[in-house]
């Protein structure tokens, strides 16, 4: 953060934004988990009882126990948990109805449903056995997987308020002579404020008073900080220089950006995947199947001249069975469990059917500043021409100079040397040369630090060790009027870009970038990583043509970035990465937030993405794969093969804990 000193009263103040606005939504989805959580237990306790007065469990487990009207207190039992434990299942399915959406709910509602409505006709007087206790542990598991997810999504979301945090949460307001920090809620269009040096601003607005070098960085994709004065618009959320100046507001910042977090958090909750719709077409296929072999099976068994009740007992059977308890644990555990390792790793999954997507990813548009390179500018190498010079101190009297200087380059300059932890000299006779550089004395010594076109103007020859690479802005050093040396600066290239770049190529992926800045750095940044082409001075609408043109190639395109610029072609993007310490808008229209700006995590998203499609994969095969088996022997058909409900219940349980194993073993895919 550029402002640590006063990070803890940022993350309270985030903290109690957070719970104000987002509260109503928050508060609802945190009861609604909360709900779930009660249904489960007393679900739970309930199902103890009727495991314990069931028949048939008695029969596998070898034991008996009864009393006068047990099946009375077994019917009442089950009544409660049918009607409290699958509410939520029950009212689902309505809605399912109405939406014309058959899926999951269909499935568990039909299950519970004719098994209450058969074991309640057999209680009173129906010849048959009772299926209270498969109707018990149905319930329980789905509640189970449904609070599961709802968890993790909640977890996500919890992640998205950290992003609050981002914009700064108080600001100056100027009363007259008065300066009142107030919050940045507070404010209204017209305020002036205060933007102290290296401040966050606060909301958008005009230049009252004052002068300063802003870095706009994140919100334009420039990576040189842009000069600002009386008159000129700047940006909430871009980062001042060394000056202080004064603004007028014309925007407040706080409850849109708020908003849209909040709205972030509210999609990434409604974001179902399609891999979770894989899980609810795959339910609502079952609940076809179900109910049109639980028709012919009762029919079939009439017609063959059977009775009545042994050809219902069947139907009700092949009902119940065809509803995997697995696949109510499928989708759930394996997205739960891909969600919390995400996170943990810095990746902010919003739209969970990108992020399992991310495995048909076969090109990749980047953003630069910011991404692949820092967004800073920074000294990138510095020689010295003359024998009698080191190159430290040469450097040490180039700071001294530029110590009073606020242009980024000077500041670049002076914290490299104190990175270095080098001494500076006091300067004397210092003058700013207008446009050209600066001059001073530094023990004794003359000292000039200029421009390329001050050499030209005084008929110097440039070094050719100065020109090697067109990303770089260079400084020239005169000692006495005779050059001695040169600084150059650049937008450093990330540590982890030429790793990440190596890992995307391996997977067979072709990588782009679009860049705001100028056709020479960024054919060097290109060149030096090793890209496949690359676009500069490109312009936000154009970002999405770049990317609809590739869309049109046929390939499935991911685009990373971080600024304002980026947003239209995140958005347009088949999936958006927005790069965490970008804006809030980046963050807006992305699929996928990678907190830690590390491009590396763009390698491990696809990674991730495959293996949790792959697990997904798996265990719907393993939940409907019991069915496949279950079905046709509940039927009775099969001379000789008629499935007793113990059995199919053992199946049952071993697919269910089969599921919840694979999903687990996804956590070692992701180490």
């Amino acid at each position: 953060m550029e402002h640590h000193h006063h990070t803890s009263n940022h993350e309270h103040h985030a903290h109690e934004h957070s719970k104000h606005s987002g509260s109503h939504h928050h508060g609802h989805h945190a009861h609604m988990i909360e709900d779930f959580k009660k249904r489960f237990w007393v679900s739970v306790a309930l199902t103890l009882p009727i495991l314990a007065l069931s028949k048939m469990v008695q029969g596998w487990l070898g034991f008996e126990f009864g009393f006068p009207g047990d099946q009375y207190v077994l019917f009442g039992l089950s009544t409660v948990i049918f009607f409290y434990g699958g509410w939520p299942f029950l009212k689902g399915f309505v809605d399912e109805v109405k939406e014309k959406t058959p899926g999951m709910m269909l499935l568990i509602a039909v299950a519970i449903t004719v098994a209450y409505g058969y074991s309640s006709a057999v209680v009173f007087g129906l010849e048959g056995k009772d299926f209270f206790w498969e109707l018990a542990t149905l319930i329980v598991i789905m509640l189970l997987g449904h609070w599961i997810e709802m968890k993790s999504v909640m977890g996500a979301s919890r992640a998205l308020e950290l992003l609050v945090q981002m914009m700064p949460s108080d600001a100056h307001l100027v009363k007259g002579d008065d300066v009142k920090d107030v919050q940045v809620s507070e404010l209204k269009k017209n305020d002036i404020i205060l933007i102290k040096a290296n401040e966050k601003l606060p909301a958008d607005g005009v230049i009252a008073e004052g002068e300063s070098y802003l870095d706009e960085s994140m919100l334009t994709g420039e990576s040189k900080p842009v000069k600002k004065s009386k008159g000129d618009e700047v940006i909430g959320g871009s980062v001042n220089g060394n000056q202080s100046f004064k603004v007028k507001v014309a925007k407040t910042g706080e409850e849109s950006y708020l908003n849209k977090v909040i709205k972030l958090v509210q999609d990434a909750q409604k974001a179902k995947s399609k891999t979770q719709n894989l899980a609810n077409t795959a339910a609502k296929w079952l609940a076809y199947v179900a109910l049109s072999a639980g028709a012919i099976t009762l029919i079939v068994w009439l017609v063959m001249g059977k009775p009545f009740d042994y050809a219902l007992e069947r139907m009700v059977t092949v009902m119940v069975i065809s509803c995997p308890h697995a696949l109510g644990l499928a989708i759930p555990l394996v997205v739960a469990i891909s969600t919390a390792v995400s996170a943990s790793k810095g990746l902010l999954i919003r739209n969970r059917t990108a992020f399992e997507n991310a495995r048909k990813i076969s090109a990749f548009v980047f953003d630069k500043t910011g991404t692949l390179t820092e967004g800073k500018f920074g000294v990138s190498r510095y020689e010295s021409l003359s024998d009698d010079l080191k190159k430290e101190d040469m450097l040490t009297a180039v700071a001294s100079l530029e110590q009073s200087s606020e242009h980024p380059i000077a500041q670049g300059i002076v914290k490299a040397a104190k990175e270095m932890k080098l001494t500076l000299g006091k300067v004397e006779n210092f003058e700013s040369l207008t446009s050209k550089g600066i001059q001073g004395s530094v023990d004794g010594k003359n000292w000039k630090v200029v421009s390329p076109g001050y050499l030209k103007e005084k008929s110097i020859d440039v070094p050719k060790e100065a020109g090697a690479d067109a990303a770089e802005t260079i400084v020239f050093v005169l000692r006495e009027e005779k050059l001695v040396g040169f600084v150059a600066l650049s937008d450093k290239i990330r540590e982890e870009s030429a790793d990440a770049i190596k890992t995307l190529k391996s997977k067979g992926m072709k990588l782009f970038m679009a860049t705001g800045d100028n056709e020479k750095t960024a054919k060097a940044v290109s060149d030096k990583l090793g890209l496949d082409g690359y676009y500069s001075e490109v312009l936000p609408d154009q970002k999405v043509d770049i990317i609809k043109k590739l869309q049109k190639e046929g390939h499935f395109v991911a685009m990373t970035g971080d600024g304002v610029n980026d947003a239209p072609a995140l958005a347009q993007a088949n999936v958006g990465i927005a790069v965490g310490s970008g804006t809030d808008v980046a963050a807006e229209t992305a699929d996928i937030i990678l907190v830690n700006s590390n491009p590396k995590d763009i390698a491990n998203l696809v990674i991730f993405g495959r293996a949790t499609y792959k697990k997904m994969i798996q265990n719907l095969v393993w939940a409907t794969g019991y069915n496949a088996v279950a079905l046709p022997l509940a039927t009775g058909f099969i001379p000789g093969l008629v499935i007793s409900p113990a059995i199919g219940a053992v199946f049952m349980s071993l697919s269910t804990i089969i599921v919840a194993i694979n999903a687990q073993l996804l956590k070692r895919s992701m180490k």
